[in-house]
């Protein structure tokens, strides 16, 4: 059965003239016995909620996964997509892509991502779990790892994690066969891995790779346990292959036809390219039918528990029939009130209603809940061994907080949202640009969005960074103005189910100038007129966040130099692009116009066209109050005002 997995994998590999044959080579054994003896899952119904859950970290090994699935029967794996391996258009992509293949948890490739992930995963069982108890919810997070995996930092973040909060349901397989692109790992690396995971409040054990019984044995000692188990699978890179194996000539290119040739001979695997005989098939479709088996027992407990519906309201992330009428009442209560509050105090005053309103969103913050403000009254934090809260302290791990609510919302049940500074978007990045690539309802709640934070200087300044989030794709980058904003905001993005969103918010105090109750979310539009002219349109201010006020302040002294001004708020450019190109004709109109907006100018100039001014930083920030930065950098009314002149012939 393992040599059937190598023979797929060396020979797809081979066709497609690019792959990485040596890890599922090497890892086959363990893999086998995995699956054969262990995994839940059933081919015929690729999400059902209590499955267990398989994530390839070490994602260029696809093709492990690919020959597995293709084994245990999944409806888009046939014989000729294993052929079409890194296609145009073959589910069989180089790197496993959730979405995209029947039965792939998440994306992986980049290295570390697809372990950390399965911690967001093994953290939701067991927060489920904690819901709805063993009947419903009680499955196991398998990883298979490589050596570059353990290497990125985020896997320290992740171990760190998982063995902080006990979670015993996640069991790491480790391909411990010592290459990597390079060549011997020694190169590198002398960490002693089993220490490190040993150290972090794991179960340790180190086997046999290629001995099935002695990886069934480790499996099952680790499934009894309260902790994370690592168990380190010493194998061979391109096992079989005469001349390559152990070598990193098998990680990363076809073996090529003689390799091939004598690995067939090395296995005793005789049969031709892509043919798999029939006693081999049948003893992997085993796994679909034990697998069948379990999904329908599980069908039956769900059915009689009582709780079908709130189950799966809970897993399809469904919120509540009156959430969005709620939201509107508390809209109509900031509009009379004009509070002036920081929109980092407006976001937590918009969760204090959200959480209240539904129980899905799961709060979280990389050790700044009190400067991003996103835990509310009554949540209760997530501590080892009790998952029933709905806030995670995920420490200093910016880089793992982002992958961790990746496995989170995959998994299911959860809408998760997680803080830190803006600057630090340039830790989280990784999983961030996957939450996007995989459409995730992921929220990042990204305070001091602006040399606004003041003192604390240019480390700690974002500059660059809202153009490097505008930039990716499929993400909803929001930077409110006011209280109301904020709330239109925080809607969207919790409605936004296929797609991740960034709120860029205030460390200082915004004025609300939404004061008249508007039912219709206006931040949905991604723009929109804040503050028509009087008579004629001389000149429109762009801006976002904390920059409209200023932009109003700059309004009323043109007026004063009889230059009609009018002003936008443009709190989301993406939702703004998909507008019609006439309603945005009619928000930015056709006079000449001044964005002003603490950041860097990039991007800016899609908007204000080749007559247009940027006001705004061209360079690193620096330590002192904000006040005296805004002035300093000239983001000011006054600057605004010079820009426009600068255009215009102002009286």
């Amino acid at each position: 059965m393992a040599n059937a997995l190598r023979a797929l994998a060396m020979d797809a590999v081979e066709r497609a003239k690019s792959g990485h044959p040596g890890m599922p080579m090497g890892m086959a054994d363990a893999a086998t016995a995995l699956f054969t003896r262990f995994m839940k899952v059933d081919p015929s119904r690729p999400n059902w909620a209590d499955r267990d859950r398989f994530i390839l970290s070490a994602g260029h090994g696809s093709m492990l996964l690919y020959a597995i699935h293709h084994l245990i029967g999944y409806a888009d794996m046939g014989i000729d997509e294993i052929k079409r391996f890194r296609q145009l258009g073959a589910v069989t992509a180089g790197h496993p892509e959730y979405g995209h293949t029947f039965g792939v948890e998440t994306t992986t490739g980049p290295l570390g991502q697809g372990l950390t992930t399965a911690v967001g995963m093994a953290l939701a069982e067991r927060m489920m779990n904690a819901r709805f108890g063993d009947d419903l919810v009680d499955h196991h997070t398998y990883v298979i790892a490589g050596d570059g995996c353990l290497m990125e930092g985020i896997s320290h973040e992740a171990i760190d994690l998982a063995g902080h909060l006990k979670l015993g349901k996640l069991i790491v397989l480790w391909d411990d066969n010592g290459i990597s692109i390079d060549g011997r790992t020694t190169l590198s690396t002398s960490t002693d891995q089993l220490a490190r995971f040993r150290a972090s409040g794991w179960d340790v054990v180190s086997v046999d790779g290629h001995a099935c019984d002695a990886v069934v044995d480790a499996i099952d000692e680790a499934r009894r346990s309260d902790r994370p188990s690592l168990i380190a699978c010493r194998t061979t890179i391109g096992f079989g292959a005469p001349t390559k194996a152990g070598t990193e000539g098998a990680h990363g290119a076809p073996l090529g036809a003689a390799e091939i040739e004598g690995a067939r001979a090395r296995l005793g695997w005789s049969h031709p390219p892509f043919e798999i005989p029939e006693s081999v098939r049948t003893a992997w479709r085993a796994v679909a039918t034990r697998g069948r088996a379990a999904r329908e027992d599980w069908e039956k407990r769900l059915a009689a528990s009582g709780r079908r519906a709130e189950f799966d309201a809970r897993i399809e992330g469904e919120l509540p029939a009156d959430f969005d009428e709620k939201l509107s009442a508390y809209k109509r209560e900031l509009s009379q009130a004009r509070p002036n509050v920081a929109s980092r105090k407006a976001s937590e005053m918009a969760l204090g209603i959200i959480n209240a309103a539904t129980d899905l969103t799961l709060g979280g913050s990389a050790d700044l809940t009190h400067s991003n403000l996103t835990l509310t009254k009554g949540l209760g934090s997530v501590a080892p061994g009790d998952y029933a809260g709905r806030y995670v302290h995920y420490g200093i791990r910016e880089h793992a907080m982002s992958a961790v609510m990746n496995g989170l919302a995959l998994h299911g049940g959860f809408i998760p949202y997680g803080g830190t500074f803006l600057v630090f978007s340039d830790y989280a990045r990784g999983g961030i640009r996957l939450s996007a690539l995989m459409g995730q309802r992921v929220v990042y709640v990204f305070t001091h969005d602006s040399i606004g934070l003041g003192e604390d200087g240019p480390t700690h300044q974002p500059v660059e960074h809202l153009a490097m989030l505008r930039a990716t794709p499929n993400l909803h980058v929001f930077r409110p103005a006011d209280a109301v904003e904020t709330l239109e905001a925080w809607q969207l993005a919790l409605h936004a189910e296929g797609t991740p969103s960034v709120l860029a918010l205030s460390r200082q105090n915004l004025p609300t100038f939404r004061t008249e109750h508007r039912e219709e979310n206006l931040t949905g539009y991604g723009a929109y007129v804040a503050r028509k002219p009087k008579r004629r349109r001389d000149v429109t201010l762009l801006a976002t966040g904390s920059e409209v006020e200023i932009a109003f302040k700059a309004a009323d002294m043109l007026a004063l130099r009889d230059v009609d001004a009018a002003v936008v708020s443009m709190p989301c450019w993406e939702l703004f692009e998909t507008q019609s190109a006439d309603y945005r004709r009619q928000v930015l109109g056709t006079a000449p116009r001044v964005a002003v907006e603490a950041a860097a100018r990039l991007g800016w100039d899609r908007w204000i066209g080749e007559r247009g001014r940027f006001v705004g930083m061209n360079g690193f920030g620096a330590s002192a109050p904000a006040s005296d930065l805004y002035e300093h950098f000239g983001i000011t009314p006054r600057g605004v005002v010079e820009a426009v002149c600068d255009i215009l012939t102002c009286a």
